[in-house]
């Protein structure tokens, strides 16, 4: 019995019979057919057991931005160099000729062993310790220049995974090839007898809705691997927390309305014991009754509740570590006793970090909400101030939303107060912050009411593109 062939069938057989394979673009480019018609009548063949389909992947490398730069510049360690190859430089002068460059520079020139750092009364000195010769980094930026090379060219495949560690010198591009051949059936088919067959071409294929994480919970993902992405580190804590963290610790008197049933979810019957080291609850006791004026009491500390925010997560870890710099976060399901409505949930999930050091300031925090923003697609950004209870000064996040034609709070942030940090020996400044992620995902979403995330409705559902 003959096959039932379509004639975009015949022509792709009759011209992989004088040819061992080919990549669908050069089977369109021989054929004439349109490359849409090319693999349409490849998947056809296939499913008739008459063609084989090989697919593979080739990885290409161009320049990003800081590489085209550093190619055409030099790197940062390489201008430093340059500045102290005729004599010794202040690092602080080094610091505003360098710009954001400085402390990379300086990193990778001690690596290298190109310099060294000297005291002195006026300052640390920088001077030159050999002349360096012609890096690998720096022969691949020169390989690439201006090209798009296959990863298998490459020459040195060490340089190439260390410029990869930089932001933006380095970019990989994926292209999946499909190269196609007949089976030994399809070879001995006679094109010219076997049968026409018709087919409508407007009939409907059928619907398949592959499975798939929910909108909300690849926001969350999204979220986690942007701060990764920004040199953080992700911290996790218990949802029920003794009230000493989630509260006390952050200053909150314990006669505050945040504390009172109408906000918290308190657990019935049940208080936490060995919560905090006695010289911890010994110096946030003296802190309230300095701050606030007022009877500390322990049993009040020691009530759990469902966590109102993650702060308590970040704030523990500042107690337990003490770190003289440090940059985490903390993301996960928070819980508020509120009125459901298109705002408000009483279970929703937040993100929040700090960040400790010696001479951070406001600047900074405004320079990573920004940058986190840019890399969630979020553009438009200002910021107000605000008042928040434990930091000061405090700051508000404006986002400008396209679809509503208006400005939206997200995410608040401030520098810890130091009736905060100084009870647990925390003497740097900690710059925090902290936002609900359900109104990022409303954003990314275009929704106007937060609990179309929890509805379960399976047409929105399967109607949300995977990729915004």
């Amino acid at each position: 019995m003959s096959q039932v062939l379509h004639p975009i069938e015949k022509t792709i057989i009759n011209l992989l019979k004088n040819e061992q394979s080919l990549s669908e673009c050069q089977i369109a480019e021989k054929t004439k057919l349109s490359l849409d018609q090319t693999r349409r009548g490849i998947e056809w063949l296939k499913l008739k057991g008459l063609a084989n389909v090989v697919e593979s992947e080739n990885l290409f490398v161009t320049l990003g931005k800081n590489g085209t730069a550093a190619r055409r510049d030099g790197l940062p360690e390489r201008k430093l160099v340059g500045l102290v190859e005729e004599k010794p430089v202040m690092f602080d002068d080094l610091r505003k000729k360098l710009l954001g460059d400085t402390n990379v520079a300086i990193a990778n020139a001690k690596k290298n062993d190109w310099i060294e750092i000297k005291k002195s009364e006026a300052g640390n000195v920088v001077s030159i310790k050999r002349k360096p010769d012609q890096t690998a980094e720096e022969k691949l930026l020169l390989q690439i220049d201006d090209k798009r090379i296959p990863v298998e060219q490459i020459l040195d495949m060490g340089a190439f995974e260390s410029l990869k560690k930089r932001p933006d010198f380095v970019l990989v591009e994926s292209e999946k090839l499909r190269t196609v051949s007949l089976s030994e059936q399809a070879k001995s088919i006679d094109t010219e007898s076997a049968a026409l067959g018709a087919i409508d071409v407007e009939a409907d294929v059928p619907h398949v809705f592959a499975a798939r994480t929910h909108p909300l919970k690849d926001t969350i993902n999204e979220i986690r691997e942007v701060f990764v992405s920004l040199g953080f580190s992700e911290i996790i804590g218990s949802l029920a927390q003794p009230s000493f963290w989630n509260f006390d610790a952050l200053f909150t008197p314990q006669d505050h309305p945040a504390r009172e049933m109408q906000d918290t979810f308190y657990i019935k019957d049940k208080t936490a014991e060995k919560f905090a080291t006695p010289a911890q609850i010994r110096q946030i006791s003296n802190s309230h009754r300095r701050g606030w004026r007022y009877d500390w009491g322990l049993e009040a500390a020691k009530k759990m509740v469902l966590r109102t925010h993650t702060t308590c997560v970040t704030i523990k870890h500042l107690a337990e570590n003490k770190p003289d710099e440090a940059r985490v976060f903390s993301l996960g399901r928070v819980f508020r006793n509120e009125k459901v409505s298109y705002k408000h949930l009483v279970e929703f999930n937040q993100v929040e970090g700090i960040v400790v050091g010696k001479n951070v300031s406001l600047r900074d925090l405004m320079g990573i909400q920004t940058e986190f923003y840019k890399k969630m697609g979020l553009y438009k950004i200002k910021f107000w101030p605000t008042f928040f209870p434990y930091t000061e000064p405090s700051l508000q996040t404006m986002v400008y939303n396209e679809r509503l034609d208006k400005w939206v709070e997200l995410f608040g942030m401030g520098i810890f107060r130091p009736e905060v940090t100084r009870p647990f020996g925390i003497t740097r400044p900690v710059l925090a912050w902290g936002g609900g992620i359900e109104r990022i995902a409303m954003l990314k979403y275009g929704l106007d009411d937060v609990r179309e995330f929890y509805s379960n409705n399976l047409s929105w559902l399967r109607s949300v593109p995977k990729c915004q």
